[in-house]
């Protein structure tokens, strides 16, 4: 959006629905040319990628809105797979078999600029809270290491 008349931008290089902008810059690694793609007001982009020269082999092609439309949707692809990507790592899980029963230990880590903290959580079938106990964000959750856990009565690891 322009910042006089919050209008949408659709210049050559430029274009802007409010929400997303797409830049067209000259690419620093060769002679070519890459398309920035900013959410809102974001300074880092959420998507850089290569940009088609245009007839003149000089010049960008122009941005049109199928180019954005579809730049769009691929930016928010990238922010959606790097969200699932830090879920998987803030979240781990596994199953086990206790006396015959089958339990799920989840791990969860709370980052934290002075400190990250995690919990280990045990579960039953139905979705109770067996044991809850803080560990290290360190902790490695794995099969065996959620059996230990359990055989020790769900005392706290160390």
């Amino acid at each position: 959006m322009s910042a006089d008349n919050n209008e949408p931008i659709h210049e050559a290089r430029l274009w802007s629905d409010g929400q997303w902008t797409a830049r067209v810059i000259k690419n620093e690694d060769d002679e070519g040319w890459a398309v920035a793609m900013h959410l809102d007001k974001s300074s880092e982009p959420a998507l850089v990628g290569p940009w088609t020269m245009g007839r003149d082999k000089k010049n960008p092609k122009p941005l049109d809105v199928n180019a954005f439309n579809t730049l769009v949707k691929t930016a928010k692809e990238v922010i959606r797979r790097s969200e699932q990507q830090r879920h998987a790592e803030l979240n781990k899980n596994v199953s086990i078999t206790v006396d015959g029963r089958r339990l799920r230990v989840d791990m969860r880590i709370v980052p934290d600029e002075e400190g990250a903290s995690a919990t280990l959580r045990a579960l039953n079938e139905f979705d109770e809270e067996l044991a809850c106990v803080p560990v290290a964000p360190s902790f490695r959750l794995t099969v065996d290491s959620a059996q230990t856990w359990a055989s020790s009565g769900f005392a706290r690891p160390r």
